[in-house]
């Protein structure tokens, strides 16, 4: 039985209007991101080494190894950027977040690959993060509202919002060093 010209519309914005459709997809590429968090000149990445001091830590924020022997971010006057990936239920989850002197001025979620929990992306969710700092036992120094249904990605930005702060804390740009 041949389709309508009315049903395959109404059968392509069923598909183009679903959340699964809305949920995958490149919110913002990372060469944008720092272009942004830098006003337009990113410095030159610089590397981190994950050693044998660090990993317990790493450890501890993430539940999981973190598997890379280094780490590229960018640094200029006590501010870090870093694009890290977590996974959410099944997918990582790229995210940028700019530290400035251990605080966390900006979290965004650059490409999301999961088919739920999307909604971690809009700022009424990534403000929360917004001058957030670590505490003892390299938590937040503040409590992160869930979203129903999306508890896996909720969890994944929170954790890399702690690992930024950790980071930050062992890079060459923390405590004013460059």
């Amino acid at each position: 039985m041949p389709f309508s010209r009315a049903s395959t519309f109404l059968a392509l914005a069923t598909i183009a209007l679903s959340p699964h459709s809305a949920a995958e997809g490149i919110y913002q590429t990372p060469e944008d991101f720092l272009r942004e968090a830098f006003a337009g000149a990113p410095p030159e990445p610089s590397k981190l080494w994950i050693d044998e001091k660090l990993k317990p830590s790493i450890r501890a924020i993430l539940d999981h190894d973190l598997d890379v022997l280094r780490l590229r971010y960018w640094g200029k006057d006590g501010r870090t950027a870093w694009i890290l990936d977590e996974i959410g239920k099944e997918r990582p989850i790229t995210t940028g977040i700019v530290v400035d002197r251990g605080t966390i001025e900006r979290i965004k979620v650059l490409v999301f690959r999961e088919s739920r929990g999307w909604e971690v992306r809009y700022p009424f969710f990534t403000d929360q993060f917004t001058g957030a700092t670590l505490v003892t036992g390299q938590q937040l120094d503040r409590d992160i509202d869930g979203i129903s249904g999306a508890t896996l990605s909720v969890r994944a930005l929170t954790k890399l919002a702690r690992l930024a702060l950790f980071l930050h804390a062992h890079s060459d740009f923390a405590d004013g060093k460059k």
